[in-house]
């Protein structure tokens, strides 16, 4: 059995890669490519309005709909949000349930960071090595 988790604001990403609704799919997906990141969490007024993830992108492309279509077109609206001082496995239960692998961290309204299924198996798998290493 595993200990208590950590709480989300010791794995978090406070690098938050972010973009306004009217974002085109295609500078959209180029940021998130230079950033390395699989989300972009979409800001209207500085409030959360969706998040991005490269899962959109791909239907997009799957669809043959890039040329036109902005991120609002796209993104998923409203998302499941999580607190910095919330546990590490409140946030896995809600992305296994939820069958997402990014999470937005919010405080007082705020974005102030995001969680991904990879930070959270970096908990899990702390101590761990790779075979043959």
């Amino acid at each position: 059995m595993l200990g208590r988790m950590p709480t989300v604001d010791t794995i978090m990403s406070r690098d938050v890669l972010s973009v306004p609704p009217d974002t085109t799919i295609a500078a959209a997906a180029k940021r998130m490519s230079g950033g390395r990141v699989g989300a972009v969490v979409v800001l209207d007024g500085g409030k959360l309005a969706g998040i991005l993830t490269e899962r959109d992108v791909l239907r997009v492309v799957g669809e043959g709909r890039v040329e036109g279509s902005t991120v609002a077109d796209w993104m998923t609206r409203d998302p499941d949000t999580i607190e910095p001082s919330e546990s590490t496995d409140m946030a896995a239960t809600l992305m296994i349930h939820g069958g997402f692998r990014h999470l937005p961290v919010v405080e007082d309204g705020t974005v102030v960071g995001i969680v991904s299924i990879r930070d959270l198996m970096r908990v899990v798998l702390d101590d761990a090595a790779p075979r043959g290493v």
